[in-house]
């Protein structure tokens, strides 16, 4: 029999070494021998993982575990791997195991971290990463996620101070100087956040993220032309790579001739996205196209009406098609300026069976106003756009004025608010789909509502609509502007420092107090 001892030092050593292949010889022969030998399992288990190999990773680990379950490398290994696969909540529960072994080892309370912040735990990670710096401070990815949960939790300025204590160690850092630039654009300081992104492409000039997060600053600042052209390289970014579609007929941003020729053009974000892009469709059929237009099913019913235009649902069998191109590329094919943006509106339209649905259900005789005061809760940047409910209450008292929510998805804490709001009633729970919504808008006379779909979709539809913003919008909003070029019935109002809602909610109030004068004037007469 070979010398076992010998031959798992050998293994380590080779491990060690970066000599895969070999280390993964002398664990094979060694388990041929002693099929239960705990180093050559764990060993082996760890390469696998190492080299992606995940489900073979995983199936080794375990057996590692069952012969020595009190070993906490093997039990935070069996993490790591279960992470990677996407089982997050065994992956912390692996992780806690471990640290009943190894009780503040900072790498398992690292990835402890991680897992929390991947499953929306944002206070646990932030409390874990916390405590692995206490341990390691020079900790550099405990620094950069840390900044990351920061950022999730709504505090820039913290983030950002975790990102220069990792620049500090790492200077230069691609990820860690694109992550402060996006800090900083939160903070509403582009030039700031540019020069972030342009020394994360001296650095790497092919990094995806820094020329995404450019993209969207530059677009903010109104330079369309670097804007739109630097916004392709979403689809080499982590968050978009996935979502590209492999279609065999060639993309088409603009240089071909449309003519004669059908063109598919495809959502590839959000429901607003959608609705403020689909502006285009009738463009390319005045280029005497055939247009195609696939978009989310919950949209279809709205846009089904889009003269000459086929709409079809994500989902649906496409049709056979010469060109291709994602909605949110329009600009770029177009050329668009921000003097050139195809704002003739309106461009969407209810139809008119809803419009005869509801024109009952909303009583008249007083100015009519709708209200969305949060979007999804899953959204990256909803804390930073969503607006709870009870802060808007005072708004609701104003018996002149007929107040509706269109908010279709209700949290908790404004449910309970909205019990006490008579003078709020609630349609949301009847919007079967964006349709109803948009027969809803027709009939009021504006819409009041934070950066969400509906904003879009009253804009679309030509009503008077009052947008909400933070402090640092979203790109397509641009900065420092009350109007929008895109939209030319909206009005903006914007945080005036960050956080600050209390003063767009006092400018809220005047904008309506203008709505109902007519209304008052009338009682007066």
């Amino acid at each position: 029999m070979p010398n076992l001892s010998r031959l798992q030092r050998q293994a380590y050593h080779s491990f060690q070494h970066g000599d895969l292949d070999k280390a993964e010889r002398l664990c094979a022969g060694i388990l041929q021998h002693r099929p239960e030998d705990f180093d050559a399992l764990h060993l082996l288990g760890v390469l696998n993982f190492q080299r992606r190999r995940l489900a073979e990773a995983l199936r080794l680990l375990s057996q590692a575990l069952k012969i020595n379950s009190s070993s906490a490398d093997a039990m935070s290994n069996l993490g790591l791997a279960l992470h990677a696969t996407g089982r997050f909540e065994e992956a912390v529960a692996h992780y806690r195991s471990a640290l009943r072994l190894a009780p503040d080892h900072p790498e398992i309370l690292y990835n402890l971290a991680n897992a929390c912040l991947e499953l929306g735990r944002v206070d646990e990670a932030l409390a874990n990463y916390d405590d692995a710096l206490a341990k390691t401070p020079g900790h550099v990815g405990a620094l950069v996620n840390r900044g990351n949960a920061l950022l999730r939790l709504n505090r820039p300025t913290e983030a950002i101070s975790s990102y220069e204590k990792a620049l500090a160690a790492m200077p230069g850092h691609p990820q860690i100087l694109t992550n402060r630039g996006h800090a900083l654009r939160r903070l509403d300081r582009p030039l700031e956040a540019l020069a972030d992104f342009e020394a994360a492409l001296k650095a790497g000039p092919d990094f995806p993220e820094a020329h995404f997060e450019a993209a969207m600053t530059r677009l903010m600042l109104g330079d369309f032309a670097a804007g739109w052209k630097a916004y392709e390289w979403r689809w080499r970014t982590g968050a978009f790579a996935r979502q590209r579609r492999q279609l065999q007929a060639p993309l088409w941003l603009g240089g071909a001739p449309v003519s004669g020729k059908t063109i598919l053009l495809h959502a590839e974000q959000g429901f607003g996205d959608t609705i403020q892009f689909i502006r285009y469709a009738p463009l390319l059929a005045d280029r005497g196209a055939k247009v195609v237009c696939e978009v989310q099913p919950e949209l279809k019913p709205l846009l089904s009406p889009f003269a000459d235009i086929r709409i079809i649902a994500a989902g649906e069998p496409l049709p056979a098609f010469d060109l291709h191109c994602p909605m949110l590329s329009l600009p770029l094919a177009f050329a668009t300026t921000p003097e050139t943006i195809p704002a003739s509106i309106p461009y969407l339209g209810a139809p008119v069976e809803r419009l005869a649905h509801w024109r009952d259900r909303l009583p008249a005789g007083r100015p009519r106003a709708g209200f969305v005061w949060s979007g999804s809760p899953s959204h990256k940047n909803d804390l930073n756009r969503s607006i709870p409910l009870a802060r808007l209450a005072a708004l609701f008292e104003d018996p002149l004025l007929r107040c509706f929510s269109l908010q279709s998805e209700l949290r908790d804490a404004d449910r309970e608010v909205l019990r006490g709001l008579p003078g709020l009633v609630h349609l949301g729970g009847e919007l079967r789909d964006f349709a109803d919504t948009a027969a809803v808008i027709s009939l009021l006379d504006v819409v009041i509502s934070v950066d969400t779909a509906v904003a879009h979709l009253a804009g679309a539809l030509g009503k008077p609509v009052v947008i909400l913003l933070p402090f640092a919008a979203d790109f397509r909003w641009m900065r420092h502007r009350g109007d929008s070029p895109w939209y030319p019935t909206a009005k903006l109002l914007r945080q005036p420092a960050f956080g600050d809602w209390d003063s767009v909610i006092v400018r809220l109030r005047d904008e309506l107090r203008q709505l109902s004068l007519p209304a008052l004037a009338g009682q007066g007469a």
